[in-house]
């Protein structure tokens, strides 16, 4: 597995903005998830990249590689109200978003909220639900909103979705419809952690089995930081070569001889807003070119399709976005 080592911050750059006391909480929550999370480092950065940029994300991986705990400690760090939705192939739409339930009582329907209400909603082996289910989350995705009998529920402020999947497992899923994937700003792919990461997972749980409990984890920064957050993210400086740069990889995605699909004008405006965040999280006030190439891959990667001479041939979605990246001029 490569070893992922975050974008360079120049001394300038860290003196001017490590003023800000932000920066210094960002820090901090990385820090404390590394702590619990070992090993994933990348795939923690990018769901927090997501919740400065307002995205929603995608995390695929086998069983056990922390998907589930990532997504709670998050939550708990940033003082979100955390909910978890297994879906299954029999789920049903009221299951996820609630019901009106008539009252004796008042002669009334009263509205149940589902446990897509919350701030950080994990949805677990989102490919398992039918279609009618899935639908259910396009309103919500896009909009931040459930319509329910005609009337309009408005999400939280920061409502994130985290979804995950199982690679490998196949029997009772479904695919997921083009118009949901796109609506995710990145899809994770979570691995095996390496030898030396998970002696030290074995290590912290032989010491002690705490650091896997989340009851006793103080919040490091509240809703409203959060907000300010995703106020900086938005202010980060980008110029036009840089969003030119962007743009043309997009654009570039719709000619590849491999790729049978390409990208939509969404996928651009999540790179721009992923590149933003990225730089904020990495305590920088402009975003460089190394942001973009490093987030090409989950911004892409499930946007696109491959032609099906290129996937006999084995060729991987991974490496025609490399190969359209390094075919495009890095701006000075």
């Amino acid at each position: 597995m490569d070893t992922y080592n975050p974008v360079p911050v120049s001394e300038n750059a860290v003196d001017a903005f490590s003023q800000n006391l932000y920066n210094e909480k960002i820090q901090q929550i990385r820090e404390k998830v590394a702590g619990v999370i070992i090993g994933q480092e990348f795939a923690t950065d990018l769901i927090l990249t997501a919740l400065l940029a307002n995205g929603h994300v995608m995390v695929e991986g086998v069983p056990g590689v922390a998907k589930t705990l990532t997504a709670r400690l998050i939550a708990k760090l940033v003082d979100a109200e955390f909910s978890r939705i297994q879906f299954t192939s029999d789920i049903m739409p009221s299951d996820v978003l609630g019901t009106n339930v008539y009252n004796m009582g008042t002669s009334q329907f009263e509205f149940h909220r589902g446990p897509a209400f919350g701030d950080i909603i994990l949805v677990d082996e989102i490919n398992r639900a039918p279609a009618k289910t899935q639908s259910a989350l396009f309103e919500v995705m896009e909009e931040r909103q459930a319509t329910i009998d005609g009337t309009c529920y408005k999400m939280g402020d920061i409502y994130t979705i985290v979804a995950t999947q199982n690679p490998i497992e196949q029997e009772g899923t479904y695919r997921l419809p083009e118009a949901q994937m796109d609506r995710f700003m990145f899809k994770v792919v979570v691995d095996y952690p390496s030898l030396e990461g998970e002696i030290k997972v074995l290590q912290a749980h032989n010491q002690s089995q705490v650091f896997a409990r989340l009851d006793n984890i103080e919040p490091i920064v509240s809703k409203s930081d959060l907000m300010e957050l995703r106020k900086l993210a938005s202010q980060t400086l980008i110029n036009e070569n840089m969003m030119r740069y962007i743009a043309t990889i997009v654009q570039k995605t719709r000619s590849h001889n491999a790729i049978y699909v390409g990208a939509s004008p969404r996928a651009s405006i999540a790179l721009l807003q992923a590149s933003k965040a990225f730089a904020l999280l990495h305590g920088r006030s402009y975003v460089v070119p190394d942001d973009v190439k490093l987030l090409a891959v989950p911004v892409l990667q499930h946007r696109i399709s491959l032609t099906a001479e290129a996937e006999m041939d084995g060729v991987t979605v991974q490496k025609v976005i490399g190969d359209v990246v390094n075919s495009v001029e890095v701006p000075k």
